[in-house]
């Protein structure tokens, strides 16, 4: 019996390396996306009042968490019974991470001036309804970009097992989750603790330094994040086409892979964003 036992713990010791192994490649390939995936969350999980932006972002990754428990076991079963289907996935997200980015470029391009009547028609829009309109947002973006997490995590074990393949993918989507919030996290909160820093140390010294640093430094980041999360939409769906269109993936093969992604990444949002712009203004005439 204690044979027995001890043989268990060595196949489960066995098991776990080779989680592990396939983990840390899995990760290694997925770290790209999981720095837009950072770029992008962080853009989106600002602009609240410093109350709400804890609140906000839990709501965020209770989202992503439960886009997670969907993806892991469809892509599972996908790959088992239908795997054409996953690039078809992919190829539909890469369209809406298109339009998210385009759009946000044309409408810093070509945004007009809001008039005075309206400034006041935002001001009475509830407080509650814009954010859950940009939670909902957040973790629609995060569904898209789990997608390509899952999928890049599964095809790193596809030679292993099916258990390994299960816990493998379950263990980069739990760590994408957590890891990428938490610093999304740590950043939105990087105002509040520069302010304690300089109260507690009655803004003199070493500490009251690095409190101003913190406090100054913000408002950039969020900045930087909002131009990089912009990108990074762009770019993670320019590489979804090239790494799942055969034409695309052979096209103009002297180019760097970034600059072509971005192109088709940057005509794709168009597109999209075109004809979005058209169905509205089409759906307005027959409302009018």
């Amino acid at each position: 019996m204690a044979s027995g036992f001890f043989a268990i713990l060595d196949d489960i010791a066995a098991l776990m390396d080779d989680v592990a192994v396939a983990a840390k490649v899995a990760t290694r390939k997925t770290a790209g996306i999981l720095g837009d995936d950072l770029a992008v969350n962080a853009e989106k999980a600002t602009g609240f009042l410093s109350s709400r932006e804890l609140p906000v972002l839990w709501a965020i990754t209770k989202g992503s968490l439960l886009n997670k428990v969907i993806i892991v076991p469809i892509a599972l079963l996908l790959n088992a019974f239908f795997p054409i289907a996953i690039k078809f996935i992919l190829i539909l997200g890469g369209f809406y991470l298109a339009y998210e980015g385009v759009e946000k470029i044309v409408e810093y391009l070509f945004h007009r001036p809001t008039e005075g009547h309206e400034v006041v028609e935002e001001i009475k829009q509830s407080d509650s309804d814009a954010e859950k309109a940009k939670i909902k947002s957040a973790v629609t973006t995060d569904f898209i970009l789990s997608v390509e997490i899952v999928i890049i995590a599964l095809g790193t074990a596809l030679e292993s097992s099916l258990t390994i393949q299960i816990i493998t993918v379950s263990v980069v989507a739990l760590l994408a989750t957590i890891g990428v919030y938490g610093i999304v996290a740590i950043i939105v909160r990087m105002d509040d603790t520069g302010y304690k820093l300089i109260k507690r140390a009655d803004d003199k010294g070493v500490l009251a330094s690095l409190g101003h640093l913190l406090v100054k430094s913000l408002p950039i980041i969020i900045r930087v994040l909002a131009v990089v999360g912009t990108i990074a939409l762009i770019l993670v769906s320019g590489g979804i086409f090239v790494h799942n269109i055969d034409y695309f993936h052979h096209l103009l093969p002297n180019i760097p892979s970034m600059v072509k992604e971005f192109a088709l990444g940057l005509v794709a949002g168009f597109i999209v964003v075109g004809v979005v712009t058209g169905v509205k203004k089409v759906i307005s005439l027959f409302k009018s």
